[in-house]
């Protein structure tokens, strides 16, 4: 809790500010509210239902019509500069005092920064920033978004400085470029997983998602580097100074070769322009190698030694609802995966051995992308012996009516059961031995939307509570 003053230059010694935000669906008494201009909103517009929600103040860039009982304060420059000064304020904590280590892209972005982030944290003190909200030493800080609002953003900062963690590796979604979320931060390295297209219903065209994607690299400190997958087109197009490639074709930088696959580990060569590295990761898939190639590079880039993180890697535990192999003593395998995109729900299909019986459980988000839904419909037909089609966060659309679009006019083995906790048990009750269960587009998550509420709901509870009805 801070004064008014303390947070921004004003003669209102008499107020206290226990939150901060400029979403006036977050104000809570006693908060300030920071009235920004959004990407397709201006806050502005949103002062009454702050003031309604217990704002104790107000900060604007121009004068307020709404009759206010509480301090308005009209600031010159811009708002948006204002907010990120009043949070590193009310915080205590100052962004330019740690190294960011970013990474975008389509898919794997929370896979690899995750490996990251434990391979730097085995050596000195470092938080994960993402999908899987903020983790520092193990444990979990939920956030909201895979790239936190800027308040949130200043929370995290200010848990991951108590810790004493000077190093972040954050996953920087597409949304967050285009709302300029991590503007006024500085990153030591930038990565590049893959740019095959995602949240079309935000940016609209391709080429407006490639170029708030390009936008990242605005961020990067000088002398910065830059690791993009030479082995995707788009990121073939990256320009920077300091850049390098790595993937399986050999005009990469660094070449990935000698890849021997066991049931659950893999090993590989990667050959750099000055050395060989010996790699043995417990992340299958060949998309797992272009994500642990990449958080190899950035550790070593960041001046790890190579024998260090080699052998860290080859020790790491399985990421939280990223091609998960779940145990509850059943006689076949069950992987849960938030994969949702075309391309990443293709490589974890391609992930699992061929000589075994594939059952999917999947669905697709509504009020988004809906030109995409029959293209992975096909995916999952063609690549799986048997689909059952789902619920996955339908928001106000009807289920069927998604499922509809995503079976088309493909052929193959499928069931439609609406309630994804019923399909989910009925994968399960089709399993056998030589089966393989995929649960698809979830992944850890906590929630179910549907209409306009998030209601509780985990995949990992559902599989959970099958096998306790079991016994």
């Amino acid at each position: 809790m801070k004064k008014l003053s303390e947070v921004i230059p004003c003669s209102y010694d008499d107020i206290w500010i226990n939150g901060i935000t400029d979403d006036s669906r977050f104000v809570q008494k006693g908060y300030l509210f920071v009235a920004t201009k959004g990407f397709n909103v201006d806050h502005f517009d949103f002062i009454p239902d702050a003031i309604k929600r217990g704002a104790v103040a107000i900060v604007c860039d121009r004068e307020c019509s709404v009759d206010c009982s509480i301090p308005c304060i009209i600031v010159s420059k811009d708002i948006q500069d204002v907010y990120i000064e009043c949070c590193e304020r009310f915080y205590e904590v100052d962004s330019s005092s740690f190294s960011f280590l970013g990474i975008t892209g389509t898919d794997g972005k929370t896979t690899t920064a995750t490996i990251i982030y434990r391979l730097l944290n085995s050596i000195f003190p470092t938080a994960y920033l993402g999908t899987n909200g903020l983790e520092i030493d193990g444990e979990i800080f939920p956030t909201h978004n895979t790239t936190p609002c800027i308040s949130e953003l200043y929370s995290s900062f200010r848990i991951a400085k108590d810790h004493g963690c000077k190093i972040v590796s954050m996953e920087a979604s597409s949304e967050a470029l285009l709302h300029k979320r991590l503007n006024h931060l500085q990153f030591d390295i930038i990565g590049y997983t893959n740019i095959t297209g995602d949240h079309l219903n935000v940016h609209h065209t391709f080429d407006q998602y490639f170029q708030c994607k390009m936008s990242f690299l605005q961020l990067l400190r000088p002398n910065g580097k830059v690791i993009v997958n030479g082995d995707d087109a788009y990121c073939r197009q990256i320009q920077a100074d300091h850049l390098y490639r790595y993937g399986f074709d050999s005009y990469n930088d660094y070449v990935i070769s000698d890849v021997v696959e066991m049931a659950d580990s893999v090993q590989f060569k990667l050959v750099g322009p000055d050395q060989v590295y010996s790699i043995s990761s417990p992340y299958v898939g060949r998309y797992n190698l272009y994500n642990v190639t990449l958080a190899f590079l950035v550790c070593l880039f960041y001046g790890v030694d190579s024998e260090i993180l080699i052998s860290h890697l080859a020790k790491l535990g399985p990421i939280s609802g990223r091609r998960e192999v779940l145990d509850f003593g059943q006689d076949y395998e069950i992987i849960l995966d938030y994969a949702h995109t075309i391309h990443g729900i293709s490589e974890v299909l391609d992930s699992v051995p061929k000589n075994k019986k594939i059952i999917t459980v999947t669905g697709c988000a509504g009020g988004r992308e809906k030109e995409k839904r029959s293209i992975i419909g096909k995916i999952v037909l063609e690549k799986s012996d048997f689909v059952i089609f789902t619920m996955d966060d339908p928001r106000n659309e009807d289920v069927n009516d998604i499922i509809d679009q995503m079976v088309s006019n493909h052929c193959g083995n499928y069931l439609r059961i609406c309630d994804r906790k019923e399909a989910i048990y009925q994968a399960l009750s089709l399993a056998d031995s030589s089966s393989v269960v995929l649960i698809l587009g979830k992944g850890r998550d906590n929630y179910m939307a549907i209409g306009d509420q998030k209601v509780p709901y985990c995949d990992y509870d559902v599989l959970v509570s099958y096998f306790s009805s079991s016994d």
